[in-house]
């Protein structure tokens, strides 16, 4: 058995920290942090400084990262309590914008490009909210119509798309009877759903509670423990386990919708964002093939998927020009196009797979950190921003 190759592990936690620290070293330029970890990890990897290798043990840690990330997209599903108007429109806004992503996808499967079409029309119809919230909350944009519309549409870009290629990933990879166990899955899930809600044990709750201050930390070892299973549970019956993460967190969301949630969210937030996370996404940079993006062809692609990424998720906001103004419209067709860390997520799962060039994937996922630093500063910029006076006071939220 190879021992862990230490000084790597140190570097990538080296990088995962100076991201945090770069990307608030001037108030007026907020980089968002996984951009910042990504290009880290291409610096210390082998296509530039070459100095730190992703052994076993620093790729273990990232697929955990991973998990947590798809952990918490459930988690802020349940957390935002998103209007069902709002969340009506951002469905059927994200149908339209899947639609199109598919017709885009298979056109371009067909003309030769290295890439499955229906992976990545799903790809081009992501938004990701967790970098969108904070970016609202400083423009004081939350609790405007445009705010409300943006999480309505940012909370569908997550959601569905983590439905769509766990049941796809199960349909084309797997056998036709694991559809039958994804129904059985679906509904274990929603079951423990229900009971974590309804059912709170007198006992049990006051330990959670007790604990809640000292080493015991019994509500974060339950959810982990939850997490862990599901993820288990998903694998072992053949779904990707990206599924089993997403319904944790649909639970765990469930469960923590009470007063003292707060504090185990707090909690979790420090393993996933301040330890796990940032490793996958340093760990993205490190196995980025920056050549390929470099190249004529590759900065053709991530032009091309910028612009797809526009069209395809801001197509979405057509359903809102009723109760928004036209650049209030125009303003949310950028925010909705803002998408990086599932696109990172279904670029892994894709090319680990073999259904997602390297070339292409470094393409789009090169579209996706020009989305992410781009389109939200054109966001406001069009849409504007509330006086200064009437914006509420801002709550850290993490960015991913």
């Amino acid at each position: 058995m190879t021992s862990p190759d230490l000084g790597s592990l140190v570097l990538v936690l080296a990088a995962s920290t100076a991201g945090a620290i770069l990307s608030r070293v001037h108030r007026r330029v907020v980089l968002p942090t996984v951009v910042v970890e990504i290009v880290l990890g291409i610096l210390i990897g082998s296509e530039v400084l070459d100095i730190a290798k992703p052994d076993a043990y620093i790729e273990f840690l990232a697929n955990i990262g991973l998990v947590f990330l798809f952990f918490f997209a459930g988690l802020e599903v349940i957390e935002k309590h998103v209007q069902r108007r709002s969340l009506a429109l951002g469905t059927g806004g994200w149908v339209i914008s899947l639609a199109i992503g598919l017709t885009v996808g298979l056109l371009l499967e067909r003309a030769g490009l290295d890439a499955e079409g229906w992976l990545l029309g799903v790809a081009l119809a992501t938004t990701t909210l967790g970098t969108l919230v904070p970016i609202l909350s400083d423009a004081g944009l939350t609790s405007t119509p445009l705010g409300r519309a943006v999480l309505g549409t940012g909370v569908a870009g997550e959601f569905w798309p983590i439905v769509v290629i766990s049941v796809f990933l199960t349909g084309v990879y797997g056998a036709a009877v694991e559809v039958i166990l994804l129904i059985v899955f679906s509904g274990l899930v929603a079951l423990a759903a229900a009971a974590a809600v309804r059912a709170r044990p007198y006992r049990v709750i006051k330990a959670l509670r007790e604990t809640m201050h000292t080493t015991g930390q019994a509500a974060v070892r339950l959810t982990v423990f939850l997490l862990a299973a599901l993820v288990w549970l998903a694998n072992d019956v053949g779904f990707d386990f990206v599924l089993g993460a997403f319904a944790a967190g649909l639970v765990v969301g469930l469960a923590l919708d009470t007063p003292e949630g707060g504090v185990v969210r707090m909690r979790l937030e420090g393993i996933g964002f301040g330890f796990v996370i940032p490793i996958y996404f340093v760990v993205t940079g490190m196995n980025f093939d920056l050549d390929s993006l470099l190249s004529a062809r590759g900065l053709s692609l991530a032009a091309l998927f910028v612009l797809l990424l526009f069209v395809v998720r801001g197509a979405s906001s057509l359903l809102w020009v009723r109760e928004l103004s036209r650049r209030q419209t125009l303003g949310l067709a950028f925010f909705g196009a803002t998408g990086l860390p599932l696109i990172v997520a279904i670029v892994g799962i894709g090319t680990g797979r073999g259904a997602i060039g390297a070339d292409v994937g470094a393409s789009l996922v090169g579209a996706g950190m020009i989305s992410v630093l781009v389109f939200p500063l054109l966001a406001t910029a069009v849409a504007g921003r509330r006086p200064t006076e009437e914006r509420p006071e801002s709550v850290p939220i993490p960015e991913y």
